[in-house]
């Protein structure tokens, strides 16, 4: 499904026709269309094992495509392959740093394989070392790391030199929050201050929505739903008001006055209703003043990607636990 607004190719950092890649029997990717404009952030949202991983991989040229063309940064990826690795940077889901070096050493080596002086990659490591909350550990060694810092400098050292395009495979999972929200701060501040291209798959609804200027929504391979979080929720999702009654207030009333107003839904604290056109919160107020109910709270819901997800696929996003398709544990091409 192709971005709204791309005029010309030079303006994308990715683009993708038909993509596709099989395992067996399995579509891991199923003719994926992708259009991703240069210095915004894209995020994947989908469960596990509806072909996030895969399809990052092949864009990054670690698999290569069965179907469909894809180009990076203007190079097709299985025509010009070392094309796209020299201008792309990727941090896989696993942490990929020596446990036997430090985490400064790891961020310096790193720099001297890529050109840098001896003293520009210490500085370079400092910097990064200090944005990822690890300048304490920073003489330790990475074996003795927690998993959440390790992550953090598998992170850090895709970033040694600053890429045009950053593929960031779920990098949050496993994280603390602390963590994690240092990782989102990076995220902007190198789609901001250096002009960074970000492609990201992640599962968690509210790194999609707080991070990324347009999603992709995949299950079973395919993008069911793509644009920006505002216009995916406006156009699928529903606000829906909740009421916590008071001692005095009729049950029965206040589920008849709210099904004026949409479809009741299940509440814990009271009485809810997703509203469906026929009122907003203000109209609701002003039903419930008429018949003289009072309630103790009144809350406005507002929706989520997890509704548009729910509306495209028939079930929600938040608490899947296992993959409804398995996604093969695809080898290097």
């Amino acid at each position: 499904m192709r971005g709204e607004g791309v005029e010309t190719d030079g303006a994308l950092a990715v683009e993708t026709k038909g993509l596709a890649k099989f395992f067996g029997d399995t579509r891991a990717v199923d003719g994926i269309d992708l259009s991703v404009r240069r210095g915004t952030v894209f995020g994947v949202l989908g469960p596990n094992g509806a072909g996030k991983t895969t399809t990052l991989r092949v864009l990054a040229t670690l698999l290569r495509p069965d179907a469909g063309t894809a180009r990076v940064l203007g190079h097709d990826v299985v025509d010009d392959p070392d094309a796209v690795r020299s201008s792309v940077s990727l941090t896989g889901q696993f942490a990929s740093v020596d446990e036997e070096l430090t985490g400064r050493e790891n961020l310096v080596l790193l720099g001297r394989l890529l050109g840098f002086t001896h003293r520009a990659a210490d500085q370079r490591a400092g910097e990064l070392l200090d944005a990822f909350g690890l300048s304490d550990a920073a003489g330790k060694f990475v074996k003795d790391y927690s998993g959440g810092m390790r992550r953090r400098l598998d992170i850090a050292a895709s970033i040694v030199t600053t890429p045009p395009l950053l593929f960031l495979d779920e990098p949050t999972t496993g994280l603390d929050p602390q963590s994690r929200s240092a990782l989102w701060d990076e995220v902007v501040r190198l789609k901001r201050d250096e002009g960074v291209t970000v492609f990201l798959t992640t599962q968690y609804l509210e790194e999609a929505d707080m991070l990324a200027d347009r999603v992709g929504i995949i299950d079973h391979g395919k993008i069911v739903a793509e644009g920006t979080p505002a216009a995916l929720k406006a156009e699928i999702g529903r606000p829906t008001v909740e009421a916590v009654p008071t001692e005095e207030t009729e049950p029965a009333k206040l589920e008849e006055i709210f099904g004026r107003f949409g479809e009741l839904q299940p509440s814990t604290a009271g009485v809810a209703v997703r509203l469906d056109g026929k009122g907003g919160l203000a109209d609701v107020v002003r039903a419930l003043d008429s018949a003289d109910v009072t309630v103790a709270a009144l809350h406005l819901h507002a929706p989520t990607l997890d509704d548009v997800f729910l509306a495209k696929t028939g079930r929600s996003l938040e608490g899947e636990e296992e993959p409804s398709e398995p996604e093969p544990e695809p080898a290097p091409a």
